[in-house]
């Protein structure tokens, strides 16, 4: 159970920005957290990207400045509103992660930020199912998300954090080991790298 300040979070944009830089100071800053997921990976200006979960573009902005080819996927259309207004550079459609009105096997990359939390485990397992189908085969699951930190100065900051913002499935998404998951989706995983004490991790995987 979260408290008002998840809802003040999603209501008002400038709230969630504030959050959201703050939260990523403990790996250099806003820019360096949108672009963690994106290390090391070739992409081109024809490079087909869907950014899953888009929310207000805050990585789609980054994503477009790598492609010409970027999708923004979310459930909400007041945030693609504001994301379009913020990135019209890319192509948005609204749609349920878990069940995306998206052909098979159209993307090189899919990428997530912090999204994965938001979801019941069942909802979790649609989505893997789906971030394979939609992508070509090769193609690569790009994602950062919260992981049980191996700091164990880091545990009291990130409780506070998920009770005053977060629900109960972000504490389930603690309980997972999201990289076996992918594994058992038909995934194999590229690179694993943690961040901030353990808190964040940053997982690619390729698609079979």
């Amino acid at each position: 159970m979260a408290t008002f300040l998840r809802t003040l979070s999603y209501k008002y944009q400038i709230v969630y920005d504030t959050i959201s830089r703050f939260a990523a100071l403990t790996v250099g800053g806003e820019a360096r957290f949108r672009q963690l997921a994106l290390q090391e990976l070739e992409i081109a200006a024809d490079t087909k990207i869907l950014d899953l979960c888009c929310g207000a573009g805050q990585t789609t902005q980054f994503l477009v400045a790598k492609s010409e080819q970027v999708t923004g996927l979310d459930i909400s259309p007041v945030a693609l509103t504001r994301a379009e207004a913020k990135v019209p550079q890319a192509k948005y459609v609204e749609g349920l992660a878990q069940n995306m009105p998206l052909a098979d096997s159209q993307f090189d990359i899919v990428h997530t930020s912090s999204a994965l939390h938001e979801m019941t485990p069942e909802e979790l397992e649609q989505i893997l199912q789906e971030v394979s189908r939609v992508l070509k085969p090769g193609g690569i699951f790009a994602l950062v998300d919260f992981h049980p930190p191996t700091n164990v100065l880091f545990w009291f900051p990130v409780a506070i954090f998920m009770w005053l913002f977060e629900t109960e499935t972000a504490w389930q998404l603690l309980k997972t080991d999201l990289a076996t998951k992918l594994t058992q989706y038909g995934f194999k995983i590229i690179t694993k790298r943690l961040y901030a004490g353990g808190s964040l991790q940053v997982i690619q995987a390729r698609c079979n």
